[in-house]
């Protein structure tokens, strides 16, 4: 009954958080697409063995919690780490000596390496202090400046737990927690661990009371930007003492349920490990999203069609501006789209409607964009002479590619007003 009950409150669950997925506006010129690699919905029942370990490759678990495949699965539309405790100790022979385990958590880690992009994931937190985590980080280490030092990345898009306590981690039990390391070993082989400066998104509410959106935008080498649900973004600017572009490396996607060190944060009780309806993180979906030219076509998007992931629409980011006109008249505007599009805007003159016919066009122009979300110029050739006085109306549809340029039936539409520099 226990177990009844709580699959019913995790499937209640899905809906009632409104929170914002896909990923941010894309720089002009460029559009966002799904990365296949670093994306899953997780709504086979087994775990996509191309795409992921069921374990990690490089590490047992922090002592007492050891990662083991037996607690990863897929099913009912999630991937799901569940902590128990262990029938009896484990002693594990690595790193040169003997590590003791008595609770059972689980690591799921890409197969292969990201470079820059936005990642996000939905997940709900188990109830207990063992983790629910979205990472990323390098194996091995990197040359550092000094020929003899070595350095490595990790970032973490979101660490949390799902209940607080008395202990003085109990803030990871809300919100969203994130932070850059740059793990440096100087010559002396002594290891640093060199920080951003932490991300936080405080909410009131427990990380396992309900789903919520994690992302984040590794921009460059030097910086990522944070989302968590529909908040403004955070950011973050990664340590560059040691080196001008800290993190220059690919790195492995990680989800992971660990426990942490006591007394930062206690260890999970048995009685919580025992509990079906407490001991178990759900991660809804995972996915990660590549910048590319925005009239990019060559790209296999097979996965991202399948998906819907956009409400398809046309946007412009205010309602009226100022355009200068030099070699050409350019419209700034973005979009999204689930399959190839066409884009039809017109430009009008407005006038006094009490004199003259409303909206005198003067150009015209149909394009075709592709499936994702994207930034882009639409220029128009200046071929006739445009009044600084006068105050002119962009009327945009995006519709499918075998529609009329009219705005019925048309997926979206949008307007915006500019006056000439």
């Amino acid at each position: 009954m226990i177990k009844y009950i709580g699959l019913l409150l995790i499937f209640a669950s899905i809906c009632h958080v409104n929170a914002q997925s896909g990923p941010p506006e894309p720089p002009i010129g460029k559009r966002w697409v799904i990365n296949p690699s670093f994306s899953d919905e997780f709504n086979g029942d087994t775990l996509d063995s191309d795409k992921w370990y069921d374990y990690h490759p490089s590490w047992k678990g922090r002592e007492p919690g050891i990662f083991l495949p037996s607690q990863v699965s897929v099913k009912n539309g999630f991937l799901q780490i569940k902590g128990e405790k262990l029938e009896k100790d484990t002693i594990v022979k690595a790193y040169g000596r003997e590590l003791k385990f008595n609770i059972a958590g689980g690591a799921v880690v890409s197969k292969k390496t990201a470079f820059l992009g936005y990642y996000e994931c939905r997940a709900k937190a188990a109830a207990t202090t063992m983790s629910t985590t979205f990472w990323f980080s390098t194996t091995g280490a990197e040359d550092g400046p000094n020929g003899c030092d070595k350095y490595g990345q990790e970032w973490d898009i979101q660490e949390c737990i799902g209940r607080s306590g008395d202990f003085a981690g109990s803030f990871f039990s809300n919100g969203m927690n994130s932070n850059g390391h740059f793990w440096y070993t100087d010559c002396d082989k002594k290891r640093h661990d060199l920080r951003a400066p932490a991300v936080k998104f405080v909410n009131k509410e427990l990380a396992s009371k309900d789903f919520h959106v994690y992302g984040g935008w590794w921009r460059d080498e030097k910086t990522a930007t944070l989302y968590y649900d529909n908040r403004a973004p955070k950011h973050m600017k990664f340590y560059d003492g040691i080196v001008d572009k800290p993190f220059n490396r690919p790195m492995y996607m990680r989800l992971v349920s660990e426990t942490y060190p006591f007394p930062w944060i206690e260890l999970p009780t048995d009685e919580e490990l025992a509990d079906p309806s407490k001991n178990t993180v759900y991660y809804d979906w995972v996915r990660g999203y590549d910048l590319v030219d925005v009239d990019a076509k060559d790209i296999d998007q097979s996965y991202e069609k399948g998906l819907n992931l956009y409400n398809e629409s046309i946007i412009f980011s205010e309602v009226e501006t100022v355009i200068e006109v030099t070699d050409g008249l350019k419209i700034p505007l973005s979009f999204k789209a689930n399959e190839h599009r066409k884009i039809y805007i017109k430009i009008s003159e407005t006038t006094d409607k009490l004199k003259e016919k409303w909206n005198k066009k003067v150009f015209e122009k149909t394009i075709d964009v592709y499936p994702g979300y994207g930034h882009m110029e639409v220029i128009f050739n200046v071929d006739k002479k445009m009044s600084k006085s006068a105050t002119y109306v962009v009327e945009a549809l995006i519709r499918d590619i075998n529609d009329e340029n009219k705005s019925k039936g048309a997926l979206d539409t949008s307007t915006l007003f500019f006056t000439i520099r």
